[in-house]
């Protein structure tokens, strides 16, 4: 029955989401209502194409290992559209670990999906990715204007870690240090969806 499917996938949302956050307090403090699967064959069939790829490139199992990441909508409309199209450059209005024109940024943690804090009553769509990091290159936050291209070689870069304490780095520090910057560059160009990253589940 579709009831019993959906709470099972719910299940499964709600523990992807409990498992990646940040901040232990969170559990407490998020509600979850419904749980929309997103089957895009496309993008699966991409993820695992990427996945064969990278292994037949030398990739350790470790490199090749499907994580998840999120992304936060304020209206389905647009959560719905992202699971439709994918994940695209040009989306992100974050620039500190890589050209949004170039790649595309997603949280790592399911409660910091925002550089601002969630307030009470607030409600929205968490878009969960399914992700394949690959190499992953550790950068340091740039706040200049000409922007970290794209490692070559590397797939993903993520921020130097510092004391992810929420309580000791603003809310903003926090959202930004903890985004994965993910990308796809061949013959010179960067792909407009990278195929490493693929909508999974919609809450």
């Amino acid at each position: 029955p579709e009831s019993e499917e959906s709470s099972s996938l719910l299940r499964t949302a709600v523990s992807v989401l409990e498992s990646s956050y940040l901040d232990s307090a969170s559990r407490d403090g998020f509600q979850y209502s419904q749980a929309i699967l997103v089957e895009n064959e496309i993008f699966l069939r991409e993820l695992e194409a990427f996945a064969q790829a990278k292994k037949a490139a030398g990739y350790s199992q470790e490199e090749l290992e499907e994580t998840f990441a999120f992304l936060l909508f304020d209206n389905e409309e647009k959560a719905k559209e992202v699971c439709h199209t994918g994940l695209r450059v040009n989306s992100s209005s974050i620039s500190t670990l890589g050209d949004p024109a170039k790649g595309v940024y997603v949280s790592k943690y399911a409660d910091c999906l925002h550089p601002r804090p969630w307030y009470h009553g607030k409600s929205g769509y968490i878009v969960i990715c399914k992700l394949i990091k690959g190499k992953v290159k550790v950068i340091s936050e740039n706040d200049t204007s000409r922007y970290t291209c794209p490692s070559p070689g590397y797939d993903c870069h993520v921020a130097v870690s510092r004391n992810n304490a929420l309580s000791e780095t603003s809310h903003r520090q926090a959202f930004e240090q903890s985004q994965y910057y993910v990308y796809e560059v061949s013959d010179g160009g960067a792909a407009e969806r990278p195929r490493q990253i693929c909508p999974y589940i919609v809450i």
